[in-house]
């Protein structure tokens, strides 16, 4: 989401006429982030979607462009071409071409489709300016929708702009905890857990006990001993052959929990705490705990389990 457009992208002529930060310039998909949501977080940045075969654009953009560098930097222009990068413009639900957004401070403030008169996009500028004037600050809101766009683009399972997102905001913010548990998310989710828990163990001691990273923490290490538990059919007859083999119950747990059964897994871990809460040095009740922190504290199976923990051990 942050790297330069191909050399051979297709440039405006003010673009083409313009160096690397001036006020009019060809954008993409991948660069959106940097070019529109942080840009924005200063000086309005209007976006015009458009396409080499739409009439309209081209009466448009011509226009546009003139109307920004006449505002000698109140605002800026960024194009689209949406034949070439299609996600933005639908995530925005463009139904049709010419489309134009302005952001500001992180977000979508005005726009309009269609070819308007050179007085109309005057007015919209105008209005962009007077209200980029009476706005204060709005770091907090660009950040938070960094934030969000990434967990957005991680959950989609997009680990790639994700993982560029974190990225970017480490980079103005390297001790933001929710940005450095994200790209260590990511890690994992790319199945690279050792460089996950390098850059774990690595983290800003200001962040280190930061409840996101001590629930990966807990995550990383769950999944260690899930992976060597075994067979869940396996452990299954052994604790129906043997109630009280609490051993077989405890792996029976881990290999419920590494096969997203986490419901199942509680359910074995109490079981083993209600039947012997002492046996093995209390592994049961230490395993729930790691459970708790790797599930959140408000995670409901987490406020649910630790009420019926509470009935088994104060019965």
């Amino acid at each position: 989401m942050f790297s330069i457009p191909p050399a051979n992208a297709p440039k405006s002529a003010a673009a083409a006429s313009a160096g690397a930060g001036d006020l009019v310039k060809d954008s993409s998909d991948r660069a959106f982030m940097a070019d529109v949501i942080e840009a924005s977080r200063s000086v309005p940045v209007i976006v015009d979607f458009w396409a080499p075969w739409c009439g309209p654009c081209k009466q448009l953009g011509p226009i546009l462009e003139k109307v920004v560098l006449a505002a000698k930097g109140a605002v800026r222009l960024v194009k689209i071409d949406t034949d070439q990068n299609p996600m933005i413009a639908s995530q925005l639900r463009v139904q049709s071409i010419p489309a134009v957004y302005a952001f500001f401070q992180g977000r979508p403030v005005d726009g309009f489709m269609g070819a308007l008169p050179e007085s109309q996009v005057k007015t919209f500028v105008e209005r962009l300016v007077k209200l980029a004037g009476s706005a204060g600050g709005g770091e907090g809101d660009m950040l938070e929708e960094a934030l969000a766009h990434a967990r957005e683009a991680l959950e989609a399972g997009d680990v790639q702009t994700a993982s560029e997102i974190y990225g970017e905001i480490l980079q103005a913010e390297p001790e933001n905890a929710a940005a450095y548990a994200g790209l260590i998310r990511c890690l994992i989710k790319a199945d690279d857990t050792t460089r996950a828990r390098q850059m774990l163990d690595k983290a800003p001691e200001a962040i280190a006990k930061d409840k996101e990273l001590v629930s990966i923490r807990a995550d990383l290490e769950l999944a260690e001993q899930a992976a060597n538990a075994g067979p869940i059919p396996e452990l299954m007859e052994k604790v129906a052959h043997d109630a009280d083999d609490h051993q077989a119950r405890y792996d029976l747990a881990m290999a419920l929990y590494a096969a997203g059964k986490r419901e199942a897994a509680v359910d074995a871990l109490l079981e083993i705490v209600r039947r012997d809460r002492a046996w093995n040095e209390e592994a049961a009740r230490k395993q729930l705990v790691k459970f708790f922190e790797a599930f959140g504290p408000t995670d409901p199976l987490t406020v649910q389990t630790r009420r019926r923990l509470s009935s088994i051990l104060f019965s």
